[in-house]
């Protein structure tokens, strides 16, 4: 039995050696993979970055547009060749363009964290302009741009708004910043700016009447939540970028210069101070208010080419704006008002807007002289060797009113209109240059820009949107009578009398959309 006994033992113990060993031969069993999470946080479209607790959201457009009878895609025709109306001028100019954002958040003891970025990659047409040899050479936008005269060259830049790589298009930066702790900082829209910055209700790109900043302005800036939908901001923003205008010197002020809308050499100093910006707002049910301010520091060069020449003291402009929106109008469901009025003094560029002209030249038909124009320009200031900054005082208004017809059409009818008053000492600046001496009429600087337009939008399905935007421009400056120029080579225009008057010109602005 002993021997029985041992046997069966020993062989029970080989069998559980050899299923011991058999089983470390068996694959071990994987880790479950790790698959992306929607994260119901912050809204729809987030996902949790694997292996992190990030939430990240993917977005953007692509656009393909045609522009009829414009100034490039977003302006219209109120300068350059494209005001010329002669046969520089661009009857239709195209444009391409794809936007990409990404917008993360992370929740921490200290609150959420935000970074986000938006990046646009854009082809646009572009243009021919005189060389300025005096041989009826062309040359196209993207080796050539034509000053604010139309005159001459001025580098690589292009004058509709686009740079650099004409075959291979050009890449922008919109918005790049980090919001923590009530705190933002990076580039973004302006505190300044009302919700809808250039857009109560339209496409057209180059309204007057207010702030706005739609590829961004580099700031620091805090904003307190009282609650009730009531916040403020207060906010150091970059100068340099969008909220300088024009500082002219009148010492170089020529006659060319003058009917391309120049004042004399945009004198410019050095970065000394940030704009100061404070906004409160309130947003509830029935739409929003908000009001601005802002303070702008005018640091100019010299008054002449060196140091020595000495420079006007720095004088601070400032800014206000009014912004209401209104919505649950009885008009329809989701139909929608918002207007916003604005007063500034040496700080110009909150009311004429970054993508806003602020040189005019356009041409027209006379049935007293070869042709007729009409001339203005937006500066912060002016000054003469010796003297001191005057400021230049605007105000201005814009607004829409849009209907929706059905979830799949909608319209919206809007306007703006801004005007720009010199002191009476610039004027005497102005108006008593040589540049000037050919004027037989009246010399005032002074002028109002008005703009109408309606826009009308169809969605057959979500995010493709079809639109065509129509607006209509009018200049009415102060200046009458006539001026005798030289040629004006770089729009094609002969050495002439020039009847001055109004201006009237208008754009169809035609899209296609589609947001992700």
């Amino acid at each position: 039995m002993k021997v029985v006994k041992s046997l069966l033992l020993g062989t029970a113990a080989g069998l559980i050696a050899v299923g011991g060993a058999q089983a470390a031969d068996l694959p071990v069993k994987a880790k479950a993979v790790e698959y992306v999470k929607i994260c119901t946080l912050y809204g729809a479209g987030f996902y949790y970055i694997p292996g992190s607790d990030t939430c990240i959201k993917l977005g953007g457009y692509v656009r393909a547009e045609v522009a009829l009878n414009a100034g490039g895609n977003y302006s219209a025709q109120y300068n350059g060749v494209f005001a010329a109306n002669n046969r520089l001028t661009n009857y239709y100019s195209m444009r391409a363009r794809e936007d990409l954002n990404i917008d993360t958040r992370t929740a921490t003891e200290y609150g959420v964290v935000r970074t986000y970025f938006d990046a646009v990659f854009t082809w646009t047409t572009g243009n021919y302009g005189g060389t300025g040899s005096g041989t009826g050479a062309t040359q196209y936008s993207g080796t050539v741009g034509l000053n604010a005269a139309g005159t001459g060259l001025t580098g690589s830049t292009n004058i509709n708004g686009t740079d650099g790589n004409v075959s291979g298009g050009a890449l922008g930066v919109y918005y790049a910043f980090i919001q923590f702790a009530g705190f933002t900082m990076g580039k973004a829209v302006s505190q300044f700016d009302a919700p809808w910055i250039n857009y109560p209700g339209n496409n057209f790109d180059q309204l007057v009447g207010g702030s706005g900043t739609t590829n961004g302005v580099t700031q620091f800036t805090y904003t307190a939540d009282f609650g009730q939908g009531i916040t403020a901001a207060f906010s150091a923003q970059d100068q340099t970028q969008v909220f300088q205008t024009n500082v002219w010197n009148t010492a170089g002020m020529s006659t060319a210069g003058v009917l391309g809308g120049a004042y004399g050499s945009n004198d410019l100093g050095g970065t000394r101070a940030p704009d100061l910006v404070a906004m409160v707002r309130v947003e509830q049910a029935w739409g929003l208010f908000q009001a601005s301010v802002a303070a702008h520091d005018n640091h100019v060069a010299y008054y002449g080419a060196t140091e020595t020449t000495g420079h006007p003291e720095d004088k601070w402009g400032w800014a206000v704006q009014l912004a209401l929106g209104i919505k649950n109008i009885p008009t329809g469901a989701g139909d929608v008002i918002n207007i916003s009025g604005v007063y500034t003094e040496g700080a110009s560029r909150y009311n004429f807007q970054e993508l806003a002209a602020t040189s005019y030249s356009m041409f027209g038909s006379s049935n007293a002289a070869y042709q007729s124009i009409g001339f203005a320009g937006v500066s912060d200031a002016v000054f003469a060797p010796g003297g001191s900054l005057e400021l230049t005082k605007t105000y201005g208004f814009r607004g829409a009113y849009t209907h929706n017809w059905s979830p799949y059409w909608n319209t919206a009818l809007y306007g703006a209109w801004a005007a720009v008053n010199y002191s009476g000492t610039a004027k005497g600046l102005i108006c008593g240059s040589a540049a000037f001496a050919t004027l037989t009429g009246t010399c005032n600087p002074d002028f109002n820009i008005g703009q109408v337009g309606v826009i009308t939008r169809w969605t057959p399905v979500k995010n493709l949107t079809f639109s065509a935007d129509f607006t209509y421009s009018h200049l009415d400056q102060k200046y009458s009578g006539a001026i005798t120029t030289a040629a004006l080579t770089g729009v094609a225009k002969p050495a002439a009398t020039y009847e001055i008057k109004d201006q009237d010109t208008y754009s169809l602005l035609l899209r296609a959309q589609r947001n992700w």
